[in-house]
């Protein structure tokens, strides 16, 4: 796998593509006030309690809201517990002080040309995370502990033995990426994210609220993203990209420190030339059409509302069975979820057939396209019509909206 960084208008760019084709693209807009995974110093500022929730002042600008779901604390002997069984008022009182995180990316509504599409309030939580390559800390967590993403058995029995080996570190989640690896590097990256985060609680202080830490930005989600691929190469134009890659790099992938490559173009200066070079705007730019072409013939129609996102599956001129039609469509369908950013309910209309079987390895095939998306997604089932009902969490706006008017030319 190759991983691309470019700049446009202010905003940064990380393309992973697999044998030339893109698999996962990453994009920070310049209008983005919140990022996803920023830590906060905030403070509570109105309780609603109709909504069982706080709107904090994160940095004197943006305003964040806490729901009474996302509330943690210790008690006097060191347990965690989680809100919901009281009201959130009876927690926090206007004034108080609180570390929060951001669960959700915020792009601000104050530009020249148009507003995105969806602007809501940035979800904040107390149950803090700091992102590895392989593991991601957590600070409310005593244990360690396997992804839910992970629901291979074999896989999960695997991690569980390398557990065993990590007794020097505790209150880690173990990513895919870190099945295939030696426990004394796992152990490395977690005595490191410990640190960090000692490091970070240093700074929860004072009246005043304001930002403790940047969450990952589109380079370092990538590459902690793609960390169960093999990187071949990972290109950039600038130096001032390099420097920021091999810093990251040397702390958390030093495998990776030599696979940067700096690459000389006559018009490097010039908007997205390393993804004019590597011949992928194209494919940008098919993320966003409404369809998506299957290699069989057929093709998908991806069509987004208010409510959900819906993707309806046609064979066109293919003469592959329905099952094969439907195969290729939920690859293509995964891919799409996974480039395009899609979020919350999202419903498949594929090709009908009765037959359970088939049935049984459509859903087999749409479990294993998924598994290397990033956020964390689930399916739901078939309902009575024949719909495949999926969710997505995602931790970052679509990326019609980061994108934000900006044209590839």
């Amino acid at each position: 796998m190759d991983i691309l960084i470019e700049e446009l208008e202010g905003s940064l760019w990380a393309a992973a593509l697999k044998k030339g084709r893109l698999e996962g693209l990453e994009v920070d807009s310049p209008y983005e006030e919140i990022r996803w995974g920023s830590i906060y110093w905030a403070k509570v500022k109105t309780i609603d309690k109709a909504l069982d929730a706080v709107f904090v002042d994160l940095d004197g600008d943006n305003t964040g809201i806490l729901y009474n779901a996302d509330v943690r604390w210790r008690d006097d002997d060191g347990k965690v517990h989680k809100g919901g069984d009281e009201s959130i008022s009876k927690r926090f009182q206007p004034g108080d002080m609180v570390a929060l995180q951001a669960k959700t990316a915020y792009l601000s509504n104050d530009q020249d040309d148009f507003t995105p599409s969806e602007n809501k309030i940035p979800q904040m939580s107390m149950d803090i995370t700091l992102p590895g390559r392989y593991l991601i800390y957590c600070a409310n967590m005593d244990c360690n502990r396997i992804s839910q993403r992970i629901r291979d058995k074999k896989l999960r029995k695997q991690l569980h033995k390398m557990m065993d080996n990590m007794v020097d570190i505790q209150g880690c989640i173990l990513r895919l990426a870190a099945a295939h690896t030696q426990s004394d590097v796992l152990i490395r990256e977690g005595k490191i994210l410990k640190s960090a985060w000692e490091e970070i609680q240093k700074y929860f202080e004072g009246p005043e609220p304001g930002l403790i830490a940047l969450g990952p930005d589109a380079i370092q989600r990538t590459l902690s993203d793609q960390a169960s691929q093999a990187i071949d190469r990972i290109e950039i134009v600038t130096m001032e990209h390099f420097k920021h890659i091999e810093e990251w790099c040397s702390i958390f992938a030093p495998d990776l420190v030599t696979k940067i490559a700096p690459v000389e173009l006559n018009n490097a200066s010039e908007d997205l030339a390393l993804f004019h070079y590597r011949d992928i705007i194209g494919q940008i730019e098919d993320l966003f059409h409404p369809y998506a072409l299957l290699p069989c013939g057929g093709n998908i129609i991806i069509q987004g509302t208010a409510a959900l996102t819906a993707i309806d599956v046609n064979k066109g001129g293919s003469r592959d069975s329905h099952l094969g039609v439907n195969i290729e469509a939920a690859r293509e369908a995964a891919r799409q979820i996974r480039l395009r950013n899609c979020g919350g309910i999202i419903v498949i209309d594929f090709l009908k057939s009765q037959d359970r079987k088939d049935q049984g390895k459509l859903i087999a095939a749409l479990e294993e396209a998924i598994d290397e998306d990033p956020c964390t997604v689930q399916i739901h089932g078939i309902t009575a019509l024949g719909l495949i009902e999926v969710t997505r969490k995602r931790r970052t706006p679509p990326l019609a909206d980061r994108f934000q008017g900006m044209l590839i030319e």
